[in-house]
């Protein structure tokens, strides 16, 4: 696991994206090696010219795999949504160039050239995908951990372990005195001299801490003995955080958010984010305005003139301030007849035709840009929530209120990570990585977040 920025970033998914890098690199180049090849003498020889379009295609084709999820811990679709993204990405990058072939006719004049990387890259691709899976279903190339603990902490790790694609495998488990002991026998070890041994013994690459009471006594010199030889040693919250990309809150204490790495927000950080939002709500603003503007008569055609097209509703912002948030009017008119404020559900039945549309492509929330120009929402950041639910969610689940220290957005580290929610469970689990972000925000990851919104609305996850 390495981070960047904050960030965690799986290893095996950054030489992934290196290795098909350089697969999109090559497989333009030999396609205009084999352009060049009936027109000149040294084909291997390209031009600058050329050379621009080997750059265009490598970028158009690895931004493509990004924004559609391809370098995501988990695919909830397993191999075969691999081959679906993998396909949706090169039909992608054919818009694209055509595109920029249309626009720009002088800079990318050969189709034979694409035309041959694309089929070398399909099949490299897919090739360096099936030697990816079969590499990371090697239990040799995980990670070697072991943990201190065999309570419910250790428990859960277990269960993080046996996930698909888990870069990582618990070698066995260290009891300690007076826990309660509920991972299965066969993981429990019983040491049978110091710890720094048996480290060594098995090969341990890393020790994790996982009580759930921190009065148990832990063996203190022994960890250090194994620190200081060359073992990291970290506590379940913090590998909970770097595996999964959320927090666990089952394990926290009120002193891990004084004390913890991360939750540093800086003047100049907070500056240049501020003045992105400005600019670019400007610049969207300016140039999605037909769209608004059809949306807005489709609307008022479906509802014959009678209300408005824009919802406007109260949420809690920045510092739990109420604002009223500004959206396209998806629903009917008594959606909320009796007053009783409540979640949309899967087949709402009070979603309008047009709204049913405008909510799967999100152009519902384009009218949001306004709320970011005036500074009540940013573009990445936890979702604003209705002060109704707050209240009872910030009474059932804990640190709650801790997700309204930073301005809210129109999507975020939850949005993309996890479909839309309608329960109090899921908003436990949105808070996860909402405290995620809170944790660990910066520029680099606002980047990533809005290059996975596009997966989100390309393929339609969440809405409702």
């Amino acid at each position: 696991m390495i981070r960047l920025f904050r960030h965690y970033v799986p290893v095996w998914f950054l030489l992934l994206g290196l290795a098909e890098f350089a697969i999109f690199i090559a497989s333009m180049y030999l396609g205009e090696v084999v352009r060049a090849s009936s027109i000149q003498d040294h084909p291997w020889q390209i031009d600058a010219k050329a050379w621009s379009g080997v750059l265009v295609f490598s970028v158009l084709m690895s931004f493509n795999m990004t924004i559609v999820g391809l370098y995501q811990r988990n695919l909830e679709e397993g191999r075969a949504g691999v081959l679906l993204r993998v396909a949706v990405s090169f039909l992608l990058a054919l818009m694209e160039i055509g595109l920029i072939g249309f626009l720009f006719p002088d800079v990318l004049t050969w189709r034979r050239s694409f035309l041959v990387a694309f089929v070398l890259a399909f099949w490299g691709i897919l090739a360096a995908r099936y030697l990816f899976f079969r590499l990371m279903d090697e239990q040799t190339l995980r990670r070697r951990v072991l943990v201190i603990g065999t309570g419910q902490p250790a428990q859960e790790l277990l269960g993080l372990a046996a996930q698909p694609g888990a870069g990582f495998q618990v070698v066995g488990c260290v009891g300690l005195p007076r826990e309660v002991r509920v991972v299965p026998e066969s993981l429990q070890v019983r040491l049978d001299g110091p710890l720094l041994d048996y480290v060594r013994m098995r090969e341990i690459d890393e020790v994790v801490v996982a009580i759930s009471d921190r009065r148990e006594k832990l063996p203190m010199h022994e960890l250090m003995d194994c620190k200081l030889s060359g073992t990291r040693v970290m506590e379940f919250p913090f590998f909970y955080e770097q595996e999964t990309g959320k927090v666990i809150l089952e394990h926290l204490y009120p002193s891990w958010f004084i004390y913890s790495d991360g939750f540093r927000h800086s003047a100049l950080q907070s500056s240049l984010k501020r003045a992105f939002d400005l600019l670019a709500s400007l610049a969207l603003l300016s140039f999605i305005w037909p769209v608004m503007l059809f949306t807005s008569l489709a609307i008022w055609l479906e509802t014959r003139g009678e209300g408005d097209v824009f919802f406007r509703q109260k949420r809690l912002g920045l510092g739990s301030k109420v604002f009223e948030v500004i959206k396209f009017r998806s629903m009917r008119m008594d959606a909320e007849a009796d007053g009783v404020a409540r979640w949309a559900t899967a087949n709402d039945n009070r979603v309008t035709t047009i709204g049913r549309f405008i909510r799967k492509t999100r152009i519902d929330e384009l009218p949001q840009l306004w709320n970011v120009f005036k500074g009540e929402m940013s573009f990445v950041g936890p979702r604003p929530e209705r002060p109704e639910f707050v209240e009872t969610l910030s009474q059932r689940i804990p640190y709650y209120g801790e997700r309204h220290r930073i301005r809210p957005g129109i999507t975020g580290w939850a949005q993309v990570c996890y479909s839309y929610g309608a329960s109090e469970e899921d908003a436990a689990e949105k808070l996860r990585y909402d405290l995620y972000y809170l944790k660990n925000h910066s520029i680099f990851l606002d980047f990533l977040i809005m290059l996975r919104t596009f997966e989100v609305v390309l393929l339609g996850r969440g809405a409702r």
